[in-house]
């Protein structure tokens, strides 16, 4: 399938999930399969006041791609301003958050906020496409609470004004991760517009992506939460929709394996100070589920070189299995 003139592979895209979809995890789960990736949504205000952070959050590597600059915010002039300043990196598509839940987001009136003025999307969403040579996807809501549920309405303005693809996660603003997502929203989206329509929310095994594509006709299923700790998620989507049956999770030797991979990247972009500490998280997610993880995560919360976490991840291999040391 194409997102306007861009080819994509494969059935399931990395979510640009802040604080974690990092160059370092966008490389890792193309690496793993995943069509295409959205990056850490990108504050238009802030690259229109040329900051650092929102520049190198801009930031794409070759192994990412194709991958998808987000940007934020509440006018179309502004708007407008970023993502052209976005097109010095190149990204395939062009973004826009139209969904965030975040109360420091929406109170700005961006992100989800801008669901409750569809006038004022539709402005922002033209002001985009025309701004830039790329498609310009949206990714928005069922709504913004049970009384304002226009995920179709905001879908058609996307698309009248522009807009190539939508991606709509099923739950409104209020709901902000739960109750379970609603399926029949994306169905409604997808009967409503003729451009590509993207399914998010609640996708955390091959099964469940494969039950959202059926159940809405929807073209691709957004990951998000369901990758942390598992980016092998993408190449099992995909095994099963290929075939029926996909591959079990990693042992724990190679899950470590891959773990310490992930932290040895964040350090090498982020240097090991910063990136340690970005580690922390991933880590945690990496051995939940693992026998006797449990006594290892306080310490994991903690840890602060490359050599911490290789011992630990060494500990955890030992104590499940007698094999030979990870290399890191």
């Amino acid at each position: 399938m194409k997102i306007g003139t861009v080819k994509i592979k494969g059935k399931a895209v990395l979510a640009p999930m802040a604080g974690v979809a990092d160059r370092a995890f966008r490389e890792l789960c193309r690496s793993y399969g995943a069509a295409y990736c959205v990056g850490e949504m990108v504050s238009a205000k802030g690259v229109s006041m040329h900051d650092r952070k929102s520049k190198e959050l801009m930031f794409l590597s070759d192994a990412e791609r194709p991958s998808a600059i987000q940007i934020f915010g509440s006018t179309s002039d502004v708007m407008a301003f970023a993502a052209k300043a976005a097109m010095a990196y190149s990204p395939e598509i062009i973004d826009i958050n139209m969904g965030c839940p975040a109360p420091k987001i929406s109170r700005g009136g961006s992100g989800a906020a801008l669901m409750r003025d569809p006038a004022l999307a539709g402005e922002i969403i033209k002001a985009v496409v025309e701004a830039v040579s790329v498609p310009v996807s949206v990714k928005i809501r069922k709504g913004w609470d049970d009384d304002q549920i226009n995920a179709v309405e905001l879908a058609q303005i996307a698309e009248q004004n522009g807009a190539a693809a939508i991606t709509v996660h099923g739950r409104t603003r209020a709901q902000m991760y739960a109750p379970p997502v609603d399926l029949s929203i994306i169905r409604a989206v997808k009967q409503a517009v003729s451009i590509p329509v993207i399914g998010n929310g609640d996708i955390t095994s091959p099964e469940s992506a494969r039950q959202m594509l059926h159940e809405t006709g929807c073209d691709l299923v957004m990951v998000g939460r369901g990758a942390l700790g598992k980016p092998w998620l993408f190449s099992q989507i995909n095994q099963y929709l290929d075939n029926g049956s996909y591959a079990e999770a990693p042992p724990v030797e190679e899950r470590m394996a891959v773990m310490l991979r992930h932290i040895k990247t964040i350090c090498a972009y982020r240097g090991e100070t910063t990136g340690m500490n970005e580690a922390r998280k991933h880590a945690l997610w990496y051995t939940k589920g693992i026998r006797g993880s449990a006594n290892y995560r306080s310490r994991l919360s903690l840890i602060k070189t490359k050599e911490e976490i290789k011992d630990i991840a060494n500990e955890i291999i030992a104590a499940t299995k007698d094999t030979a040391r990870t290399n890191f």
